[in-house]
């Protein structure tokens, strides 16, 4: 988060002064590429380096103080850390994302949402969904998954709407047994965060819209002014980090569409403890 920050505001005040990354870099000492990769925030800076870059944007001292801060922030070992050879460079960011987002819009396509998911319910998808995955790998990707799952409590939980498609709530991922149990806590989840979850459910009486067909997707909100909003995408077999503003707008109003077909949230969660008492 905090590197992707700093990289955000190098880039605009670089633009904002149409000084290419060519010339910055130049004037720095190093290459086109390193200054790229410094603004999408794939690479790391040095205080000294970036000290000199700062010098050649006509950043103020203040803001160069502020630019040092969110350098040191991006520096600290996150939660993640340990889990990083499991995941690519580009989940491993969506982690941060997520970490930092103040609120998150998703949609489900056919599964419970993953902040919201049991050990048993995702340990089900790990092994459905990847065979060739190793018991001890699936475990530790579920172990993540719970970790993620921490921004929903705490002193500071992040803002979830999620809306879910009746067909996520009767599929019987890892068989009754599971399902029934994810069901329960999905509706516990529901009822002990009424302030920050709010879960929509489509039912299958709705009329099409939007999303129906499409992939799970994330849309991720932050409190800073200066951070845009980004989109999380996962298919079957690939995932998208989407930041381009006329992409994200079409997913905006994609998962505003999908709430319009959605029951309310008392609905919803009366349909979540109806199919749970269906299957006992």
């Amino acid at each position: 988060m905090a590197g992707w920050e700093l990289g955000l505001r190098l880039r605009e005040r670089r633009e904002l002064l149409d000084v290419t990354a060519v010339s910055a870099g130049r004037a720095i000492g190093t290459s086109q590429s390193y200054i790229s990769g410094v603004e999408n925030g794939k690479l790391k800076i040095n205080a000294r380096k970036l000290a000199e870059l700062a010098a050649v944007l006509e950043f103020d001292e203040a803001e160069t103080e502020e630019l040092q801060a969110l350098r040191e922030e991006a520096g600290k070992r996150a939660w993640w850390s340990p889990y990083s050879a499991m995941f690519s460079a580009e989940v491993l960011r969506y982690f941060g994302f997520e970490a930092g987002a103040e609120s998150i819009r998703a949609y489900s396509a056919g599964m419970i949402t993953s902040l919201l998911q049991t050990e048993d319910y995702a340990m089900a998808i790990m092994n459905g969904g990847a065979p060739s995955i190793r018991l001890a790998e699936a475990s530790r990707r579920v172990e993540v998954r719970m970790k993620r799952q921490q921004r929903l409590d705490g002193d500071d939980p992040v803002h979830l709407t999620t809306v879910i498609t009746e067909s996520g709530l009767r599929q019987m991922v890892g068989g009754r047994t599971v399902m029934a149990a994810q069901l329960r806590h999905l509706a516990r989840k529901i009822t002990e965060h009424p302030d920050t979850i709010d879960v929509r459910v489509v039912p299958f009486s709705a009329d099409y819209h939007n999303a129906i067909g499409g992939s799970t997707f994330y849309l991720l909100g932050f409190a800073s002014s200066r951070l845009p909003d980004l989109v999380w995408q996962e298919t079957v077999s690939t995932t998208d980090l989407i930041d381009q503003p006329m992409r994200v707008r079409e997913y905006s109003l994609a998962h505003s569409q999908a709430l319009d077909f959605a029951l309310d949230r008392a609905a919803s969660l009366d349909l979540v403890e109806e199919i749970a008492k269906e299957l006992g």
